[in-house]
């Protein structure tokens, strides 16, 4: 039975990889903060014949992150999808201390204590994957918070790459453009969702990743509609 960790897996991109991977053979430890889309979630994934567990927890605390590795069951794990995360957008003159903390925790903090205590799991083969952004490579106004976060999580996965090639263990990231989230609902201003990708297409990308022989490495994948940055 393949375990794989899924962060972020109420709704959006972490809902729509779940259902991508799921399947006979495989354990999806689905976990967010919120019981209720967890529950549809993993109802969801048992359908198409995988197994689930439910963890709902606060990835804003370390004890939450911690909580979480130790709830992911035991024995090897097969892959760590990263995609829990917070999008603050403010200026920088409108942004506290305390949302700009809370931004680089969710988003560069909690992956990395995560992956740090499922490492001794992680075998050859196995894989870390990390939903960054094209915000990871770029700034834009009003996402410093976002961006910086995002920039953090880049360095860290790269270097985190490179100490794992030895251990035959695969770091992958995937960059999503915009993409047509429940994200967008609470982030003030009209945005063109027409032009941004659907989370299943990030879930095909993950998916396909995945899916190649355990000595071959899809170090990144970079997505986005065809008319360019909104």
């Amino acid at each position: 039975m393949e375990r794989i960790v899924i962060t972020g897996a109420s709704r959006g991109i972490g809902r729509a990889i779940a259902m991508r991977l799921a399947g006979p053979g495989r354990e999806l430890v689905v976990a967010g903060r919120n019981t209720a889309t967890l529950v549809e979630t993993a109802t969801a994934v048992r359908a198409l014949g995988a197994t689930a567990r439910v963890v709902t927890g606060n990835l804003a605390t370390l004890s939450g992150v911690r909580a979480l590795a130790a709830l992911a069951g035991d024995g090897p794990v097969r892959a760590v999808i990263n995609c829990a995360g917070v999008a603050i957008v403010r200026g920088v003159e409108e942004i506290s201390p305390e949302e700009w903390e809370r931004a680089l925790f969710l988003n560069v903090t909690a992956p990395f204590v995560l992956v740090r205590n499922l490492l001794p799991r992680l075998g050859p083969g196995s894989s870390v994957v990390t939903i960054l952004s094209v915000a990871a490579r770029r700034g834009f106004p009003g996402w410093s918070a976002y961006c910086t976060a995002k920039f953090a999580i880049e360095g860290f996965t790269q270097s985190l790459r490179e100490e794992l090639r030895p251990r035959g263990v695969r770091v992958i990231n995937i960059y999503p453009a915009a993409t047509d989230t429940a994200l967008w609902d609470g982030i003030a201003g009209t945005w063109p969702r027409e032009r941004m990708i659907p989370p299943e297409q990030v879930a095909d990308a993950v998916a396909f990743a995945l899916e190649r022989p355990d000595r071959v490495l899809v170090e990144s994948i970079e997505l986005g509609d065809v008319s360019g940055a909104l």
